[in-house]
C-alpha cells in the first residue's frame, strides 16, 4: 500500500464476545459495541476479556457508574462519554494484555510501577441530575444516548 493502508470511523454495533472484532483489540477509528442488560453483565463482560485498554458505560446512575469506575479492569474509562481516549497530557493506561513490555518507565510512570494506574472520563447532564432530584427518573439506565 504506497499511500498507506486507512480505515475510515467505523462503528460495529451488537457485537458478542465470540466475535473476532471483540476477541481481538483493533487499534484504529473504530467502537466496538457489545449490548448488556445489567451493570453486573457489563463488569463480568469488560473484566472477563484478556484485553484491558478502555471501556465505557451509559447511565443516569451516580451510583452505577462509580462502582464500574472502581470495578472495571481497563485502563481508560469513560462515563457516559463513547470513547474514553483523554488529552494526550495524560498517560497511557492499559491493563492485562493491553500494556506490554517495559518502556513507558520514565518519569512518573516509572514511579508507577506496582500502581495499577486507571484514567475515567466522565459527563453528567444537568436534566439527569434534576431528574434524580425530583424523583422522576427510578430505574438505572444503561443505553447509550442517540439523536433522533
Amino acid at each position: 500500500y504506497p499511500l498507506g493502508n486507512f480505515l475510515g470511523p467505523t462503528v460495529i454495533d451488537r457485537a458478542t464476545p465470540e466475535m473476532q472484532c471483540y476477541s481481538e483489540e483493533i487499534f484504529g477509528p473504530v467502537l466496538t459495541c457489545v449490548r448488556v442488560d445489567t451493570l453486573d453483565q457489563a463488569l463480568a463482560l469488560v473484566n472477563g476479556n484478556r484485553y484491558g485498554n478502555g471501556a465505557s458505560v451509559f447511565t443516569r446512575s451516580g451510583a452505577s457508574a462509580r462502582r464500574f469506575q472502581a470495578e472495571v479492569e481497563a485502563g481508560q474509562v469513560g462515563i457516559n462519554v463513547p470513547i474514553p481516549v483523554p488529552l494526550p497530557m495524560f498517560s497511557f493506561t492499559g491493563n492485562k494484555a493491553s500494556f506490554l513490555g517495559d518502556t513507558n518507565f520514565y518519569g512518573r510512570a516509572g514511579v508507577g510501577f506496582y500502581t495499577q494506574l486507571k484514567t475515567v472520563t466522565s459527563h453528567w447532564r444537568r436534566q439527569d441530575a434534576e431528574e434524580a432530584v425530583s424523583g422522576s427518573s427510578t430505574k438505572e439506565s444503561m443505553h447509550m444516548p442517540t439523536h433522533h
